[in-house]
């Protein structure tokens, strides 16, 4: 009896260790303690059915983002040109639902303007991988002058174009376009319909409050949920991890690290660009300086899920908790007026710099300390 005690224990503990060897574990944990920290503050307003609905939008763009940032840090590399491709392609999906599609091609209906925008953006991370591969210059320092080249290009020639960064008053595609109402309307439904028919989610008169979701959260969930399987159960993935733990004894192996390094900048551009579309739709406005400093959360994001700065190790899982996590605290303004807005960025910071030495302690627990 006391052997299989033993034996008990023993495997007990290894599960235990086991759980703790997930990179994931750290922002998991820290995502628990902010959820029930939050609804205490808030005294339950933050997760009502309205509080519920702006947590998960903020949340959902931030998982967007950080999920293509987080698969190529993955790899080793960087893109902080990702806010700047935001702005990008939301101007340039907005100016060919105003004005038509260029090279005076007729005019853009929202799925049209979608594909040319996602083209062009694509083409734009294909050139940015090429050039980090081909030249062997650091991700950091290429992505950073394209952040600065995109935003003064898109500022520069939308004023020429438009006579202002801004686009207001478009149509609500979402009332005739059934892809702009995938992109900007509402998802789920079926939820808050069961929260209302179980005597929830009521307002003042006693009608149903909130409708659905936004639709962001249901793309969020697809990138997320692919890339996941992508990095989990592919050949591809392994081919990811192998890059950005050692590229050299990747190439050697016969992992083709060039294509794979440019397939996921053009990731990332792809992000950027449902970022983007849901913004447009949603609100029927666009900005170029929209995306600003978005870069940096989507990493900040990715650390904070447990993804190294070095590359190698990570997971699609941590990033959805880092993203909880952050999206979370950055709306806690709205929920608890007594706190200062700039407590978000305090708070921030010192997750993130716990982050980093909390990666590096788990890396080497897998490691045994290399």
């Amino acid at each position: 009896m006391a052997d299989t005690n033993e034996a008990g224990r023993l495997k007990q503990e290894t599960a235990v260790e086991k759980l703790l060897r997930r990179p994931e574990i750290g922002s998991f944990v820290v995502m628990l303690v902010i959820i029930v920290a939050l609804a205490i503050a808030s005294d339950g307003k933050s997760f009502n059915a309205l509080g519920l609905k702006n947590n998960i939008a903020i949340i959902a763009q931030y998982g967007i983002i950080a999920t293509g940032a987080a698969v190529l840090m993955i790899a080793g590399e960087f893109d902080l040109s990702i806010g700047s491709m935001i702005g990008f392609a939301g101007m340039a999906m907005s100016m060919m639902l105003k004005w038509g599609l260029p090279f005076g091609m007729g005019d853009a209906t929202p799925i049209t303007a979608f594909i040319v925008t996602l083209a062009m953006t694509l083409a734009l991370g294909w050139l940015i991988g090429t050039v980090v591969v081909r030249s062997g210059l650091s991700s950091f320092i290429v992505t950073l002058a394209f952040l600065f080249f995109l935003r003064g290009v898109t500022e520069v020639s939308f004023r020429l174009i438009n006579k202002s960064t801004q686009i207001s008053g478009l149509p609500d595609y979402k009332e005739e376009s059934w892809f702009a109402n995938l992109l900007g309307g509402d998802v789920f439904g079926w939820f808050y319909d069961l929260w209302f028919m179980l005597g929830g989610n009521l307002n003042r008169r006693g009608e149903q409050w909130v409708e659905g979701f936004d639709a962001r959260f249901l793309w969020w969930l697809v990138i997320a949920g692919v890339a996941y399987f992508v990095l989990s159960r592919t050949q591809i993935g392994n081919w990811i991890y192998a890059t950005g733990d050692n590229k050299e004894a990747a190439r050697a192996n016969g992992v083709p690290v060039n294509r794979v390094k440019i397939g996921l900048f053009m990731f990332t551009a792809f992000c950027a660009t449902m970022f983007a579309a849901c913004q447009v739709f949603d609100t029927n406005t666009s900005d170029a300086a929209k995306g600003n400093l978005m870069e940096l959360f989507a990493i900040a994001i990715a650390v904070v899920g447990g993804t190294l700065m070095t590359g190698g190790f990570g997971s699609v899982i941590g990033v959805v908790f880092g993203a909880i996590t952050v999206g979370l605290v950055a709306n806690a303004v709205f929920f608890i007026p007594a706190i200062d807005g700039a407590w978000f960025r305090v708070f921030l910071g010192g997750i993130l710099l716990a982050a980093v030495f909390a990666n590096e302690r788990i890396r080497k627990r897998i490691t045994g300390g290399i």
